[in-house]
């Protein structure tokens, strides 16, 4: 949630009124204009002026500029003189919209009493609009449907009402038609959060009590932590204690992004505004904390926050392997700003010294990458994205019998000591148009999914099914938009664990396992999907002088096999006539040369044949 522009203002002592203040998010589906609005409302009420703004102002990541997605929720104070003439604070809450960064639309959702919630015109209800809206649902909160793009030709506003009052059951006869990119409709907006998202409640005299929301490191300031105060108030010079840390710091900032920096004096109940107390690292101010006064402490803490799980784990390899310290200095530097995202060392035959992270899903993973490569000059190798299973040990003479959880397929124990392999399953809910429902429900079979719910809305299929997590984290989003056009939308969580027929297959190069490559897949699929992958190392391997067989194994029984023919070299050319004996010999010696040459000969795997590889995906 850093801020765009840094510049420190005078320290203003102003407290303001709780009945003056409205705290609220914008939620919507990817691409429905949340950053667009949160751009007309900071320039409508004088954020920012004409000359300083830019196209999605919150997001500033260029990365975030480029792909026109919000990967950090970002927060901004806003003022606004109501038609009733009263001066109004709104603390402006812009939100992520794909499903990997919904933790940061449900930090923010904690922080409001409100939501805008945005509907495209031209698209309508979609599956994360319907996943971020009952999430703001579950925290109470008001909720303001926006009818977004209606100056497009396609625009359906009627139609999206309906669907709104369908598929939600939201009244959405006093939605709000607007098209952010135009400005219509933007004071309209703006009235309605006034008149009715509630205002917050608190007792600026109670004890201190202020929910951590969010926190990031800066290069000038130190740690940064974004806070929702509840009840009392907070100065600067006060002491303060960390409730789950155990731990007591000195407040040297209080302030609010405008959304340059504002220094503030204080911050009573119902504020959203930062502060500082000279903290080094972000590991220290873990997100969902309850912050109390550390004389005069608060009873209880706030119910915090669900810690956040990695769901996708890779590993990150360096193409060159002098290049494996500036990788972890890089990636140390990355969590600075994103706690969500973990990793550890780990060390591979084939690929050297790297990195086994821990991502929330693969756009996460994409955009981690990216950044690694693009901000830092790395060069990479991603190993295949994997899940988390649970592995049930039976007891054996040296161990009692236990459950461990296995992130990488080559950290495999002994399959005789397996009595059950768990893996994670998911609930997703896919909205497609008719035409293509065929086509998707044969995508979702085919992943092993079971189908629980099949309802039409608005000419459109809303399809509920439980899949296996790791059928969809290879390639399942890109192939979900190339089977509908991009029309279809996908939203998911985490429902459990369940037994499988699963299964370690190994890649062997020339009888050597090739640790990079192994993976773990369901017992029905492992052939076509050892097939496949022997088909295409055959073709990016480079031929040697001698044969190489490239086997796909389970356990000791091989299950594919392609071989790579050598490079044949003309021994008899020199021969000019003669005894055929002659050539004879010489082919004898060549054949016994290349048979010593299988047996201690290397193969050399070139980096490219790894990034091909496993970025093969499921196109058999």
């Amino acid at each position: 949630m850093a801020p765009a522009n840094r510049s420190a203002l005078c320290e203003i002592f102003v407290t303001v009124p709780l009945d003056r203040i409205r705290n609220f998010s914008i939620i919507a589906h990817i691409d429905h204009g949340k950053s667009t609005l949160a751009d007309r409302l900071i320039q409508r009420t004088g954020g920012l002026t004409d000359r300083e703004m830019s196209a999605q102002v919150l997001d500033n990541m260029d990365i975030e500029k480029e792909r026109g997605i919000t990967i950090k929720a970002q927060t901004v104070r806003l003022d606004y003189k109501a038609k009733d003439g009263k001066d109004y604070v709104l603390n402006l809450m812009d939100t992520p919209g794909h499903v990997d960064f919904a933790y940061e639309v449900s930090r923010s959702l904690a922080a409001c009493e409100g939501a805008l919630l945005v509907v495209d015109a031209a698209q309508g209800v979609e599956a994360q609009t319907l996943a971020n809206v009952y999430q703001s649902i579950e925290h109470d909160h008001e909720i303001v449907p926006v009818i977004n793009k209606i100056d497009l030709p396609a625009a359906e506003p009627d139609k999206v009402k309906a669907e709104i009052e369908d598929i939600i059951g939201l009244p959405a006869d006093d939605a709000v038609l607007a098209s952010a990119k135009a400005g219509i409709g933007i004071d309209e907006i703006l009235e309605a959060i006034v008149a009715r998202i509630p205002a917050p409640k608190g007792d600026p005299a109670a004890p201190l009590k202020a929910m951590l929301v969010d926190s990031w490191y800066d290069p000038y300031l130190g740690v940064v932590i974004l806070i929702r105060v509840v009840e009392g108030t907070i100065r600067k010079g006060q002491q303060i204690k960390f409730m789950q840390a155990d731990t007591v710091h000195l407040v040297d900032r209080v302030g609010c992004f405008r959304p340059k920096i504002e220094q503030l004096g204080e911050m009573g109940p119902g504020e959203i505004g930062f502060i500082t107390a000279q903290i080094k690292e972000v590991s220290q101010t873990a997100v969902g904390d309850t912050i109390t006064d550390a004389k005069k402490p608060t009873a209880a803490p706030l119910p915090g926050f669900k810690e956040v799980q990695p769901v996708v784990f890779c590993g990150l390899f360096p193409v060159d392997a002098a290049d494996f310290e500036k990788l972890r200095e890089s990636l140390y530097k990355l969590r600075l700003n994103d706690a969500s995202f973990s990793f550890e060392a780990e060390s591979s035959a084939a690929l050297g010294f790297g990195f086994r992270c821990g991502f929330l899903g693969l756009l996460h993973l994409e955009i981690i990458q990216e950044r690694l490569t693009r901000e830092y000059d790395l060069d990479l190798i991603t190993t295949a994205p994997s899940v988390v299973y649970r592995l049930h040990l039976s007891h054996s003479k040296t161990e009692d019998a236990k459950v461990i959880e296995l992130h990488n397929p080559a950290d495999m124990p002994d399959p005789n000591r397996i009595d059950m392999i768990e893996e994670p399953w998911i609930e997703a809910t896919i909205y497609v148009p008719d035409e293509y429902l065929g086509s998707l429900l044969k995508l979702c079979q085919d992943r092993r999914g079971i189908q629980k719910n099949l309802t039409y809305v608005g000419g459109r299929a809303q399809i509920t099914y439980e899949l296996p997590l790791n059928e969809v984290v290879f390639d399942f989003y890109d192939r979900l938009k190339s089977i509908s056009r991009g029309y279809a939308s996908f939203d998911y969580h985490q429902i459990g664990y369940r037994e499988g027929d699963l299964v370690k297959m190994s890649i062997m190069v020339n009888g050597e396992p090739v640790d990079a490559l192994s993976m773990i897949v369901h017992r029905g699929a492992a052939e076509a999907r050892g097939r496949h992958m022997c088909e295409r190392l055959k073709d990016l391997i480079p031929r040697h002088l001698f044969k190489i067989p490239v086997q796909a194994a389970i356990g000791g029984k091989v299950i594919a096999r392609e071989t790579i023919a050598a490079m044949r070299k003309d021994v008899t050319a020199k021969c000019y006539g003669g005894d055929a004996t002659r050539k004879r010999k010489l082919l004898e010696k060549q054949k016994e040369g290349k048979k010593r040459m299988r047996e201690y000969g290397n193969v050399n795997i070139p980096q490219e044949a790894f990034i091909a590889a496993l970025r093969m995906g499921d196109e058999s």
